[in-house]
């Protein structure tokens, strides 16, 4: 039998780069390579020397002239392409350079920054070829094209939900100039007494009492308050800017309405996955569950992402079924493009990033990622502020010991774990109760106070003898 031996760390780190520095590991990888520099009115394409007299050429933005560009990459062997997200710009030419059968990469401009004096088109064209020849670059991740559909309509709704919200701030300010303080006694203008109530004084009604009569059986305040609410001054240019509002809501709801079928469509042509039996012994939690929003799309979203996932992500406190379908949207169900939960945390930029110098750790921040899942995660997390349930109770630890920001990047990193798990293993999700967390971290409280007595030569001794804390926790 060999002694084995055994290396520290800085050794290890001695012995790699001098490894790496023999071997810089500089081997070509995709010899079929090209790059494309993308621009607004021109793209620059580079292929390898050899491959044609003119290695770099530049092409019109027209389908003709992608066409073209196909066509001449397929005359020069090439496989592989790689270029940079540009704005948008980029999009028709992966889409057609897909469809012709071509490897498209899309990477990051953060990963592919250019030493000192490359600024021009054609040696951007070149450095991106380098780059991906040597296999130095790493593809972003991009969903399929049926998922690409639904994230389109997602995007665009989530668009005219935020022109609703300003189509109602406009009807608030326009009653509040003219001192009719109905935002005073109805908690949210745009239900369903609300706009009677509007629409009654756009069509002409000014009777206080004749408006108050469109009260809703479910609104907390009486008739009284809202006839008082409504003793105003009425003011004809700022009717004529409520009524402008109102039309403008309207024909945003319309648009809703249109995109919610068309969405509806998408989703279900989408394959159902299998459904994942519950553990045994296990139970589905009892929810009454409220509308995140007015806008909420009107068919059955909640039942439908339970047949695309296969299991009920809304199970997870926390997250409601507006935020499963962004999930569904951005990404899709299909977590095998992440190896594991660490990559998928840390590819939307709720995982600590360190900047280590000298073995030190000089900061400890996220990435600076521009994810709309990962703000919808982090909504998410805001609202276990006050439940009673595990996470609940974990998020207001978290909060405290690590403050607001820092707490809510933290539970959102804990809810996109969950939520992969359930994704990837069909693991289904089950609330132990804050009762739950918090004997154990008192457990683990109690642990670590006896460790660090017992290091230094103490025992610790409970104060009432016949309650003994630590009778499942000493040494």
């Amino acid at each position: 039998m060999t002694n084995q031996v055994v290396l520290t760390q800085a050794e290890k780190r001695a012995l790699r780069r001098r490894v790496y520095s023999n071997d810089p590991g500089l081997s070509v990888v995709h010899p079929d390579a090209a790059g494309i520099d993308i621009g607004c009115n021109e793209h620059y394409v580079a292929v390898t020397p050899g491959r044609d007299s003119e290695p770099v050429k530049s092409f019109g933005c027209f389908t003709a002239d992608l066409e073209q560009m196909a066509d001449w990459l397929h005359s020069c062997g090439v496989k592989s392409i790689v270029m940079q997200s540009t704005g948008f710009y980029w999009i028709p030419v992966y889409d057609l350079l897909e469809k012709h059968g071509f490897e498209v990469w899309l990477v990051n401009a953060r990963e592919t920054r250019n030493p000192p004096g490359r600024k021009s088109d054609v040696q951007e064209s070149q450095w991106l070829l380098k780059l991906h020849t040597y296999g130095l670059l790493r593809p972003s991740f991009r969903p399929s094209e049926q998922i690409r559909e639904v994230r389109t309509y997602w995007r665009t709704r989530g668009n005219y939900v935020r022109q609703a919200t300003t189509a109602i701030q406009h009807m608030q300010k326009a009653l509040t100039e003219m001192n009719l303080r109905l935002t005073t006694v109805l908690s949210d203008i745009s239900g369903v007494t609300g706009m009677r109530i509007i629409r009654a004084i756009v069509a002409g009604e000014r009777d206080p009492h004749r408006l108050a009569a469109f009260r809703d059986k479910a609104v907390k305040a009486s008739v009284e308050q809202i006839v008082r609410s409504l003793e105003g001054t009425w003011k004809s240019d700022q009717l004529d800017i409520l009524e402008l509002a109102v039309g403008d809501l309207d024909h945003i709801e319309a648009q809703l309405g249109k995109l919610d079928k068309k969405m509806a469509q998408a989703m279900a042509a989408a394959p159902s996955a299998p459904v994942q039996p519950l553990a045994p012994g296990g139970k589905k939690k009892k929810r009454n569950r409220k509308k995140a929003s007015t806008y909420e799309p009107a068919f059955g979203l909640e039942a439908e992402l339970k047949r695309l996932a296969g299991v009920d992500l809304t199970a997870i406190d926390g997250v409601h079924v507006m935020t499963v379908q962004t999930v569904f949207a951005e990404t899709g169900f299909d977590m095998s493009p992440w190896a594991n939960e660490h990559r998928f945390v840390s590819w939307l930029g709720l995982a600590p990033c360190n900047d280590v110098s000298g073995g030190k750790v000089l900061r400890k921040r996220t990435k600076k990622v521009v994810s709309r899942l990962a703000t919808a995660l982090r909504i998410a997390a805001t609202t276990l502020l006050r439940s009673n349930t595990y996470l609940g109770a974990q998020y207001r630890r978290l909060r405290a010991r690590l403050g607001p920001p820092k707490g809510i990047t933290a539970m959102a990193a804990k809810l996109a774990r969950l939520i992969y798990r359930m994704l990837k293993y069909g693991h289904h999700y089950v609330d132990k109760g804050m009762e739950h967390y918090e004997q154990n971290y008192k457990a683990q409280q109690l642990r670590r106070l006896n460790a660090t007595a017992k290091a230094n030569g103490f025992a610790l001794v409970p104060l009432h003898s016949t309650l003994n804390p630590l009778q499942n926790s000493t040494t």
